[in-house]
């Protein structure tokens, strides 16, 4: 499995059609109420969120899409990014197990859910999003 790391701003000559997961590292500078599509709408403490997802034909341009504030929203993690900046994408080009790679960051000392099924309405995982009062040591480390 090859894991790559970037700070924002810092692209890599990963193949576009190369598949794989990706976590986001998301910073939420105040508590914010959001509508989260169909989902309803809930309150965010200010902190860190790690979104897990995957992209299975298209792992760039799915990562960029997400980064791009010029969309429609589609996805749970749209909703959250139009007020959440991106600190740190984490991607596992190859990796197919999203749900296992999501578990881990979820069993992390100080993971909390905010909103059931955001992101995981299509497995059985509770949730893709975790909440962090600080960024926990492993997402914490440099590029």
């Amino acid at each position: 499995m090859f894991v790559s790391r970037i700070n924002m701003g810092v692209k890599t000559k990963e193949s576009t059609q190369k598949g794989g997961i990706y976590k986001l590292v998301l910073e939420l500078s105040k508590d914010k109420e959001i509508k989260i599509g169909k989902l309803g709408t809930f309150i965010f403490p200010k902190g860190f969120y790690i979104y897990t997802g995957s992209a299975q034909n298209g792992l760039e341009n799915r990562i960029n899409r997400h980064l791009s504030s010029d969309k429609k929203f589609h996805w749970h993690i749209d909703y959250l990014l139009s007020y959440a900046k991106v600190i740190k994408v984490l991607r596992y080009v190859g990796s197919k197990d999203e749900c296992k790679l999501n578990n881990v960051t979820g069993q992390s000392i100080g993971a909390a859910q905010i909103v059931k099924k955001f992101g995981s309405s299509d497995c059985n995982c509770v949730t893709h999003l975790y909440y962090f009062k600080n960024v926990p040591a492993h997402f914490h480390e440099p590029c």
